[in-house]
């Protein structure tokens, strides 16, 4: 079984499927990253693991602790590019921001809370749902696009698809439910996918 990519290297994009090489010169051409270098970028969201639809955006996640800086920055960097909007708020006492705009055929959300990225939780939901890509196989992949085109999230359709509101309760919280397979084994992860029944 392949091992995950380094995802703070972009290599993996350079050798995937059309749409990530696309996505991989894009962020070249713009240097949408390096721009960002300082607040240690991620790319996350669905375009690192090959399960975006026709609606999906690039998400890229920084860890950040000025956020006056990171304001003038986004605004320097990015302002220029259609329907660019920034916002900011307090989720839970921790402040974040995040800037939206168009880069080519893309939209982008640029994302910042005081919190180191492999520890921020699109991280740990990437690395996850990696990891279950890659076990599942090709199967299951089709079918988590095929309840995002439906209009659910990506969390929310991998746990609908494991039934992870049975397995933990979590209040029918679908992210905080995915996170706790962040120590699962994977015999344990077969299981969990025979007892749900997916092929």
């Amino acid at each position: 079984m392949s091992k995950q990519p380094d995802w703070f290297e972009l290599d993996y994009l350079k050798q995937g499927s059309n749409a990530q090489q696309e996505v991989f010169k894009l962020l070249q051409k713009h240097s949408l990253l390096s721009k960002l270098k300082v607040y240690d970028p991620v790319l996350t969201g669905t375009v690192p693991i090959r399960i975006h639809v026709e609606e999906s955006d690039l998400d890229i996640i920084c860890e950040v602790h000025d956020f006056r800086a990171f304001e003038q920055d986004l605004l320097r960097h990015f302002s220029a590019y259609p329907e660019f909007r920034l916002t900011s708020r307090t989720v839970s006492g921790i402040q974040r921001m995040k800037a939206n705009f168009l880069c080519g055929a893309w939209p982008v959300e640029v994302f910042g809370q005081p919190i180191p990225v492999r520890k921020q939780k699109a991280y740990r939901h990437l690395r996850i749902e990696a990891r279950l890509l890659r076990l599942f196989g090709e199967s299951f992949r089709q079918q988590v696009i095929k309840l995002k085109r439906q209009g659910i999230k990506t969390e929310p359709a991998f746990s609908r698809l494991l039934g992870l509101e049975l397995e933990f309760g979590n209040d029918n919280d679908p992210y905080q439910a995915l996170l706790e397979l962040e120590d699962w084994t994977d015999e344990q992860l077969y299981l969990l996918k025979a007892r749900r029944g997916l092929n």
